[in-house]
């Protein structure tokens, strides 16, 4: 079917609205657009759907929303009676249409039989992995575009273990969202039915205390929090997402009595009216909350984004000014930090091991192995690195101390897995308290880190394609390595070329090939005669190449240089 026999099939529906109807007539005369709309469906992978809203099949609304559903109950009803009767787990967070979606979500799986436990309002994302886990659920679906601009929404999916769902289950559902008609084969019920015969529970403040009591068990310094916790502040902001109350919740509880809050930041607001970007990893969304710390005096600033799956702080450095400390920097921070808690406070398990995945800092890799915990890489995506956590427990080699990844996202404990601003705040906050009894700034902890494992440096290049050529253009970029590896980047020679598709590495130097235990993923990686790494992978997410300068040196400054010299030449890729 051509894209516009699928424009005539939605005008014709009569599942669309007069509203929906008169939003698809005013693109007419457009077929550039009506092209972006209806060209194919959004792709469903292992991060499930995301894309904007608007009416089409292409992007995001109720049509695809219950279509994505549809094809989901099935993988879980395949599973049997049982699964059913687990049911799932449906939270949403603050995004526009994000309350809508996650009832009709509802609506679909109590209508295939599915039972239904829905969150009364927004939550954190690591809440619905947690309750996924509590209440021993087959499934669950939270509604979150994460940290996307406005415009967007989406829809992640998890299975039993709390995690988002495995590549063959996700794979499953997209085969059978090909399989079943948008409109037709779409089973609803009514909500208020199917609230009343108890197909949709809803829950709300009695999970947060089961999860806040979780979060807290994860405190392993109270009285270096209670030596500080007359003077020392915290500015805080959610984004106006779903970090607006169990965040702040989990910092008082810690014991910390000057919370800060971002009044206008903690406003529930889909539109983020007053940041450019609701993402803690850009500095710009920071300004309010700068402004008000240098106003109050205070030099430890959080945010997390909407969903609260990820954190970010801001420090004063040594001149008294604001920076951004990376996600890479916060984990090696945190790693460091726990290791020694942990330590401490006598509850550092044996064989204890931290995770990353592999475009995340090396530096993070010195810092476990010269601490005595073994260090492993996954695929990017917290799928990944809960998937590795529960093998490596399962077989009893080693207990997971924490996971992260560069994108500022950190998981702890055994309670979720997937990202956890909640908890990452609380360890955060904690961590600052810690070295203030030492007179010390979370700046100065990240410099005491460069002076006892070295100086590293890591960068990130987007190579931004939009439109619909964007998506072809990055798939032929990636083809065209494959076929001409580089032998060379920025001059200094490539000693190492891996393919994690294959999972296979040429040795440059000695013409020799071999294989890697990592395999499935779309990422190039070329280690350098300097020691960078040099890694090339499309965005799961977004219309985008990213490429990964990991780098170090004895020196900070020829680390910038290096990081400088390999950044110029990332963005000549896609020329």
């Amino acid at each position: 079917m051509s894209f516009m026999e699928t424009y005539q099939k939605w005008l014709a529906a009569p599942a669309l609205s007069e509203e929906e109807k008169a939003e698809l007539r005013a693109i007419a005369d457009d077929p550039k657009e009506i092209e972006s709309r209806f060209f194919g469906p959004l792709e469903f992978g292992t991060a499930g759907l995301r894309g904007t809203m608007a009416v089409g099949l292409n992007r995001m609304n109720i049509h695809v929303i219950r279509h994505a559903t549809q094809a989901f109950a099935e993988v879980i009803k395949a599973e049997g009676p049982e699964a059913c009767e687990k049911g799932v787990v449906i939270c949403f967070d603050c995004r526009n249409n994000s309350p809508l979606f996650a009832r009709e979500t509802a609506r679909v799986m109590a209508g295939n039989g599915i039972k239904v436990r829905l969150f009364e309002s927004l939550r954190p994302t690591p809440e619905l992995s947690f309750a996924v886990r509590e209440y021993g659920a087959q499934a669950g679906v939270n509604v979150t575009a994460s940290h996307n601009p406005k415009e967007y929404n989406g829809y992640k999916v998890y299975w039993s273990d709390g995690a988002q769902l495995p590549p063959q289950h996700a794979s499953t559902v997209a085969a059978k969202m090909d399989e079943l008609d948008v409109f037709d084969s779409i089973h609803l019920a009514d909500y208020d039915e199917a609230v009343q015969s108890g197909m949709i529970t809803v829950i709300g403040a009695e999970t947060d205390e089961k999860f806040l009591a979780n979060v807290m068990a994860q405190v392993n310094d109270p009285e270096s929090v209670a030596k500080v916790a007359d003077d020392f502040a915290i500015i805080f902001t959610p984004f106006h997402g779903t970090g607006h109350k169990l965040i702040p919740e989990a910092l008082h509880r810690l014991g910390m009595k000057h919370v800060i809050c971002v009044p206008e930041q903690m406003v529930i607001d889909g539109n983020f009216p007053t940041v450019a970007s609701p993402n803690p990893e850009n500095p710009e969304g920071f300004a309010i909350a700068v402004q008000m710390a240098k106003e109050q005096n205070v030099s430890f600033i959080m945010g997390s984004d909407p969903d609260a799956d990820r954190i970010g702080i801001m420090v004063r450095d040594q001149s008294g000014e604001f920076i951004t400390i990376t996600g890479n920097q916060n984990g090696v921070i945190l790693l460091d930090y726990l290791i020694g808690a942990l330590k401490r406070s006598g509850k550092m398990p044996a064989n204890p091991v931290a995770l990353k995945s592999i475009v995340s800092t090396e530096m993070a890799r010195k810092v476990a192995e010269a601490n005595g915990v073994q260090c492993y890489d996954t695929f990017t995506g917290f799928k990944f690195l809960a998937e590795k956590k529960n093998a490596l427990e399962a077989s009893g080699e080693g207990t997971v101390i924490m996971s992260f990844e560069e994108s500022y996202g950190y998981m702890f404990g055994d309670y979720v897995r997937d990202k956890d601003a909640v908890t990452a705040a609380l360890i955060l906050a904690e961590a600052a308290c810690y070295y203030a009894t030492q007179g010390k700034t979370m700046y100065d902890a990240l410099q005491d880190c460069y002076a006892k494992y070295g100086f590293y440096r890591e960068k990130t290049i987007n190579l931004v394609m939009p439109g619909l050529d964007g998506m072809t253009r990055m798939k032929e970029i990636m083809a065209n390595l494959r076929q001409n590896p580089l032998t060379e980047v920025a001059g200094v020679k490539v000693v190492e070329q891996k393919d994690y598709q294959p999972g296979t590495v040429h040795n440059t130097v000695t013409g020799e090939d071999g294989e890697m235990e990592l395999k499935g993923s779309n990422v190039l990686r070329y280690e350098l005669a300097d020691g960078t790494s040099f890694i090339i992978r499309p965005s799961g997410t977004e219309p985008k190449i990213k490429v990964y300068i990991l780098t170090s040196d004895e020196t900070q400054e020829a680390a910038d240089a290096k990081v400088a010299k390999y950044a110029a030449f990332a963005e000549t890729i896609k020329d």
